[in-house]
């Protein structure tokens, strides 16, 4: 066994020993967020640069592990860094995060993940085997699926890196931008003392929209089955 295929397991236990030895999911809380809110907002205007390259480690960490909470990062970015930024910055930590995982489960730690994603590895294999990145594209856009799950069926079905990474970057976009709008609206919420009810993020317009785009994503696959379907037409020369 080489090193390059036991080095992102040693990594990813390295990382899970951590996240449970701090309890780092207790911390991640909407309570917290606003107990500290005086606190973070004044160190993220003073360090922005320091801040922001935290927020995207701990947020790609997180991902990495599959730790619980990732809604209440991305509902903090959006608190700290404005609705552009706080979506920008957790586009490419919760991208970077699923590539790390989509490289570790290629590594000799595959066969442990696989066991852990069956059940959706065997429904999505369909998918990925006739248009990888569009189906990818459809997971990413409508969110009804685990994430973690999601990052890891790809790699053990064999999608390629490179369309994972660009598929998973731009599918996650719109829900981002939505739990960064609604995270930059929260100080208004601690400051009225209201209670933040997070299914009231997705409204049902919001949700249908996501739906139609994840169906857009789908047309070359509709197209493609449409083609395969239609009868041949044999043309004799007179």
């Amino acid at each position: 066994m080489t090193v390059q295929r036991v080095l992102p397991i040693a990594v990813l236990a390295a990382l899970v020993g951590v996240a449970y030895w701090l309890r780092v999911d207790q911390y991640l809380t909407l309570d917290t967020l606003r107990d500290n809110r005086a606190a973070l907002l004044a160190f993220v205007e003073e360090n922005k640069l320091v801040a922001a390259l935290g927020f995207v480690s701990a947020y790609a960490a997180a991902v990495a592990v599959s730790l619980p909470g990732a809604v209440i990062l991305t509902l903090a970015g959006g608190f700290l860094f404005g609705v552009v930024g706080g979506a920008a910055l957790t586009v490419i930590g919760a991208t970077i995060g699923a590539a790390a995982l989509f490289l570790i489960a290629r590594s000799a730690f595959g066969d442990v993940l696989r066991a852990k994603a069956g059940p959706f590895v065997a429904r999505m294999a369909d998918g990925f085997q006739e248009n990888a990145f569009s189906y990818l594209l459809f997971l990413r856009l409508v969110p009804a699926f685990p994430f973690w799950a999601v990052n890891l069926a790809p790699a053990l079905l064999g999608m390629r890196f490179v369309p994972f990474v660009t598929a998973t970057a731009i599918g996650i976009i719109p829900g981002t931008t939505v739990y960064s709008a609604f995270g930059a609206g929260l100080g208004q919420v601690f400051d009225a003392g209201g209670e933040v009810n997070l299914a009231d993020i997705f409204s049902p317009p919001l949700v249908a929209g996501l739906i139609g785009l994840g169906v857009l994503s789908l047309l070359p696959i509709l197209l493609k089955r449409w083609k395969a379907g239609r009868p041949t037409v044999h043309t004799s020369d007179s």
